[in-house]
């Protein structure tokens, strides 16, 4: 199912911070609103927040008074950058704003027109994704052998995508196909997407899942228990994967037992013009440490480190899974040449 669409001037998406219990439909009406969603992680997800940001210019549009096509610019410039102030290491999102962004300048038409335009682009993105995620599944399914146990780590299904998923979409094509495989998906502190999110998507699927805490990745790779791991990422650059805090970890440790450390994401999170030293890590606030929903775990006063996300060498990933093809540990020399 989608998992945003565009509705005469609103923004239809699932609340991901409800999930599991609750099922809360947002209706984002403003470039504000949407803000505030990616900045809280209503919306979440690499692929997710890419059309998430093309709705937001599109919702400026949408709403625009502006009588003349330079103030009408000059609105959506100013709704892209909103729009990207809000996390700074998934490249997605400014991948969103800048291709709407890029089709609106390169317009020599009227207002009226303009406005569709934009609105037509985002859409576009939306299409393209949930098309691509599709095309990912099936293209990764391949590394996938009947009974194989596949460890994920965050949440790389449909939820963070328009439709389908990239790590999880694999796993549901492998499973479409008739392999009889199971899941283990790690809890993901501290905002729990596994346990949240991951969980919920399989079980929904009816994809058996096993779910463990974070610090049981390495006992159950050490008891034989994992084949292989995918996870999604949120960035890939030249020479390493940027994806949820932890990740790093679990590559380490898949590298150690000599299970095969897969990645699964659309090109549009590939940034081949930068390295991993170029990459600004977000850092989250405190709380997300210190409490769990509201109830308070820490004392008060203690420092606390909260990076979002962490960077994975290439030297432990074995595959890279994209829309066209599967790039093996072989081909990432053509990342280095920032060309795919």
């Amino acid at each position: 199912m989608r998992m945003i669409k565009w509705q005469n001037g609103t923004v239809i998406t699932p609340d991901q911070t409800k999930l599991p219990l609750q099922e809360v439909t947002l209706e984002i009406k403003t470039v504000e609103q949407m803000a505030e969603a990616i900045k809280t992680l209503r919306v979440r997800g690499a692929p997710l927040l890419g059309a998430a940001a093309g709705f937001g210019v599109a919702l400026a549009a949408y709403h625009s008074k502006a009588k003349s096509k330079e103030k009408l610019l000059a609105e959506l410039e100013t709704a892209g950058t909103v729009i990207k102030r809000q996390r700074p290491t998934a490249v997605n999102l400014f991948w969103g704003v800048d291709r709407v962004l890029n089709k609106a300048r390169s317009f020599s038409g009227g207002v009226e027109e303009l406005k569709a335009v934009v609105i037509e682009e985002a859409e576009k993105i939306a299409d393209e994704d949930a098309a691509q995620n599709r095309a990912i599944g099936k293209n990764g399914s391949v590394l996938i052998n009947d009974g194989d146990t596949i460890l994920t780590h965050c949440n790389a299904g449909e939820l963070a995508t328009v439709e389908y998923g990239t790590a999880l979409g694999v796993v549901r094509a492998a499973w479409e196909q008739g392999k009889k495989i199971k899941v283990i998906a790690d809890e993901t502190r501290p905002l729990l997407q596994g346990a949240r999110l991951t969980a919920y998507e399989l079980k929904r699927y009816g994809i058996p899942v096993t779910l463990i805490t974070d610090n049981m990745a390495g006992y159950v790779m050490s008891k034989g228990l994992v084949d292989k791991v995918i996870v999604g990422a949120d960035r890939i650059v030249q020479d390493a994967v940027v994806n949820k805090i932890g990740t790093y970890s679990v590559a380490v440790l898949a590298h150690e037992h000599g299970i095969p450390f897969y990645v699964a994401a659309p090109k549009s999170t590939f940034d081949l013009a930068h390295k991993a030293t170029d990459v600004i890590i977000e850092e989250r606030k405190p709380e997300e440490v210190t409490h769990i929903g509201s109830q308070q775990i820490a004392p008060d006063g203690v420092n606390v480190m909260n990076p979002a996300f962490d960077i994975t060498p290439l030297k432990y990933v074995s595959a890279i899974i994209c829309e066209s093809r599967v790039f093996y540990s072989k081909d990432f020399g053509e990342f280095r040449k920032g060309k795919v």
